[in-house]
């Protein structure tokens, strides 16, 4: 009778273990493990932080007792084994009560998993700071945030389960940031695909901040954790959680002489088996060439590793010859509201491994667009560039994304190429794929690529501010084009564009791109054979290329109300409702929709609009108050932002707005100018009407917006347009100049001194006295998107605007005053 000896208990060692009794009803089988628990859901504990898994023993797919009794195993937990001795073929183990004793193997098998890292920091063992692997570290996490009802949680590491845990701290009602040291979140995917995950984090609040490092951390004298970054920022945090990453667990293996790889795990052959005789090890302890590279990596994911388990129980028990093939490394996260996956290699490793690659970025739809509920995503394929094999596949976006991975991951693993790609049948019928599924769409790009039939261009070679001899056309409609345009661009619509190939120069490079490829490829084509010899059409179109050079870093903000699902429910009424999909369009142009739609309606019939600007509801409600339309309700549900709105009788409205103007009702101050005098006439004004009880708000338009920037702060990046205006314009408010006799600044430094002489509070003590008098600060949307200002720059209690929510102040106020 044969005896196995198995170190760990969780994915790779509790299936390993199964599989043995399977093949052997009378062997001897011991299981060590050092917790508590065995077989267990480590990828669902952030959920069970979050409260989205409530029931914590769902969490055990086995316990001790019962995966014993049913396997016949004797499973040994709170026991660790500090030492094996392969000659002698022998470990050691301490129990518990700290005892040690010997016990003997047949044949060994290591699956001790990985262990977080843990950086040498100053403060890493202060109270509140937490790293995550096992269920003991989840229930620690779960108690103190029971206890203790942390406000500010702060993710040092931006890898899945630290995405993981920013949503479920964010759903316990914590502002929460993430620092990352790299310039992204989510390693296995590309920079590109990471930008999506970016503003969708920042959609919901999250802070980000990217490319910096922790380097202290701190207790305050509130018993708050100060963290101090690469940059010289400080952060505050009631919890602190470091999911930096995961090292391999190799202290045995090292400590028995057993070889390790190049990449600092154990080392196995095709059947597992170590430098050790009769030793064997899995999972994320060891390493395992790519079937891609061939060289040896590290993976840390349970598919793969009860799929090693699986084979290194018949090699142990039967001697099976049969070959791992290597994992290709598919994985999945949910991020909020949006679904990120990613199988094989993304472009970085492929350049980082030295080998030749292209891409191809499409953005289509989840399922056919006529039927309701489609959501656009985003897929990334890379692919050899002669001889057409798949190297890696990456998705983002709210819906089926999982099916489209899945599918191009198991071409991947057989050595599949584009042209097996544009082969594959998918199911279809409407409410889940379209005839056209994106697998094969992502397949007839790139066999477009490989053939030739186009000339690719990819975002990190087109930089606006060098475009050099190439024309850079935008064959979009000339409404999209104005809502937002590459840098440099010129507007050639591609319906139009055989009629204007005048205005082009045949001799130079031409640079097309269309919103997200499609409308490019035809124009390229159009070009191609109209004699225009150098075309390029930008792969991933304006979409791809806004997000990925945009910049993502800011502080955390609370939750917007409007972005929870649960605030939207469908209205039941008997009346009319015309429903309007106005996705995609920027502020002003879903209440302009609005608007046109409603002059269409008669009195008592509804609306029901959907847009994708986070500030639409609001903007609506605003909307409604000016016309006099009635708000029936509104609300966000997975990136989509709703209203229902009722037409009400204008006339009416009307009667009733003049019957209650006679009443006073606020004051509104429209602060255009960024002159020091100016605006501190503008905060005097604004502190006095406050006084008196009375609503007051001031909107920041264009120049005025600088009285409310922050000082102190590390300025986001910006593009050749923002850098212009915040070359020119001041850092924050500490830089205002006078109307007249400004003197290059003397005349303002004189003003303030004679102010702080006479007693007379400044303009920053002004402001502060108006935030907390509660008045309202306004920053008009459309002015900081024209002079690439963004919302981390501004004062924290300045909110976002449109036009429809200053007129709808101002139609309450019985004065406006424009400064």
């Amino acid at each position: 009778m044969s005896k196995y000896l198995i170190v760990g208990g969780v994915a790779g060692g509790a299936t390993a273990a199964a599989r043995m009794r399977r093949l052997d009803e009378h062997a001897e089988i011991v299981l060590i493990e050092s917790s508590a628990y065995i077989s267990y859901a480590n990828c669902g504990l952030p959920y069970y932080i979050g409260g989205t898994i409530k029931d914590r023993s769902k969490l055990f797919v086995q316990t001790p007792e019962s995966f014993g009794v049913r396997f016949a195993l004797d499973v040994r937990t709170q026991q660790t084994v500090t030492a094996v001795y392969p000659d002698e073929h022998t470990v050691e183990i301490r129990r518990a009560d700290g005892s040690i004793y010997r016990e003997s193997y047949d044949k060994l098998l290591l699956s001790p998993g990985a262990m977080p890292i843990v950086p040498k920091i100053e403060g890493a063992d202060l109270p509140g700071v937490f790293t995550m692997r096992t269920v003991e570290d989840t229930d620690r996490i779960k108690t103190f945030v029971n206890e203790h009802k942390p406000r500010r949680a702060v993710i040092v590491g931006g890898g899945f389960i630290g995405l993981e845990m920013a949503e479920n701290l964010h759903e316990q009602g914590m502002q929460v940031s993430v620092v990352e040291l790299a310039p992204q979140v989510m390693a296995p995917i590309d920079f590109s695909m990471a930008s999506f995950v970016h503003a969708h984090l920042r959609e919901h609040g999250v802070g980000l901040y990217l490319g910096q490092g922790l380097e202290q951390i701190a207790s305050t004298a509130s018993g708050a954790l100060s963290l101090r970054l690469s940059t010289g920022e400080l952060l505050e945090a009631d919890i602190l959680l470091l999911s930096i990453g995961v090292r391999p667990r190799t202290e045995l293996a090292t400590k028995a002489g057993i070889a390790l790889g190049e990449r600092g795990g154990i080392k196995v052959d095709a059947h597992f088996q170590t430098s050790a005789a009769d030793v064997y090890a899995v999972g994320d302890a060891i390493e395992y060439p790519h079937p891609i590279t061939g060289q040896p990596w590290l993976n840390y994911l349970a598919g793969p590793a009860n799929r090693q388990a699986r084979l290194v129980a018949d090699a142990m028990v039967t001697g099976s010859s049969e070959p791992y093939e290597g994992s290709i490394g598919t994985s999945i996260a949910k991020v909020f509201d949006i679904t990120v996956a990613a199988t094989g290699l993304p472009a970085k490793a492929l350049k980082q491994a030295g080998l030749p690659y292209q891409s191809a970025t499409i953005h289509p739809s989840s399922h056919a667009t006529y039927y309701p509920g489609a959501h656009q995503l985003t897929l990334k394929l890379t692919f050899d560039p002669k001889t057409g094999r798949i190297y890696g596949a990456q998705a983002v976006g709210i819906e089926g994304v999982d099916k489209r991975i899945d599918s191009i991951a198991q071409l991947i693993k057989n050595s599949g190429t584009v042209a097996d790609l544009v082969k594959t049948e998918q199911a279809y019928a409407p409410p889940f794929a379209s005839a056209k599924d994106p697998v094969a769409l992502v397949g007839y790009v790139a066999s477009n690529i490989i053939s030739g039939k186009v000339k690719p261009l990819y975002w990190r070679d087109l930089n606006p501010e060098d475009l050099g001899q190439a024309t850079l056309v935008d064959v979009r409609t000339p409404a999209e084009y104005q809502l937002g345009h590459i840098p440099g661009a010129i507007n050639l619509p591609v319906d139009e564009l055989r009629g204007l190939l005048d205005r082009l120069d045949p001799m130079r490079p031409i640079y097309v791109y269309c919103a997200v490829g499609l409308r490019g490829y035809l124009a390229s084509n159009i070009l191609r054979q109209r004699g225009f010899a150098d075309v390029r059409n930008l792969v991933g179109g304006f979409k791809l290329w806004s997000a990925a050079t945009a910049d993502y870093n800011a502080p955390a903000r609370p939750r917007e109300v409007v972005s929870a699902a649960a605030s939207y429910h469908t209205a039941q009424s008997d009346k009319p409702c015309t429903e309007i999909d106005a996705r995609g369009l920027c502020c002003p142009g879903p209440i302009v929709t609005l608007a046109k739609a409603m002059q269409e309606l008669e009195v008592g019939d509804r609306l029901r609009l959907v847009a994708t600007d986070p500030g639409f509801v609001r903007d609506a409600k605003a909307w409604c108050q000016t016309t006099g339309n009635r708000f029936v309700e509104g609300g966000g549900d997975r990136g989509d932002y709703y209203v229902t709105i009722e037409k009400a009788d204008r006339t009416a409205a009307s009667e009733a707005s003049c019957s209650s103007s006679a009443q006073p009702q606020g004051k509104t101050f429209i602060l255009f100018s960024d002159d020091l005098d100016k605006a501190l006439a503008t905060f005097v004004l604004a502190n006095g009407a406050a006084a008196t009880g009375e609503k007051v708000t001031i909107f920041f338009t264009f120049w005025g917006l600088n009285a409310v920037k922050r000082g102190g702060i590390v300025p986001p990046k910006k593009d050749i347009w923002g850098k212009m205006f915040g070359f020119m314009l001041p850092k924050d408010s500490t830089g205002l100049a006078l109307s007249k006799m400004n003197m290059g600044g003397i005349g303002s430094w004189m003003m303030r001194r004679v102010m702080r002489a006479k007693g007379v509070d400044s303009l920053e003590a002004l402001r502060d006295q108006a935030i907390a008098a509660g008045v309202e600060f306004i920053a008009c949307q459309m002015s900081m998107d024209v002079m690439g200002i963004s919302r981390e720059e501004l004062l924290p209690e300045v909110t976002i605007g449109g036009v429809a929510t200053y007129m709808q102040r101002a139609n309450q106020a019985n004065i406006n005053l424009f400064i």
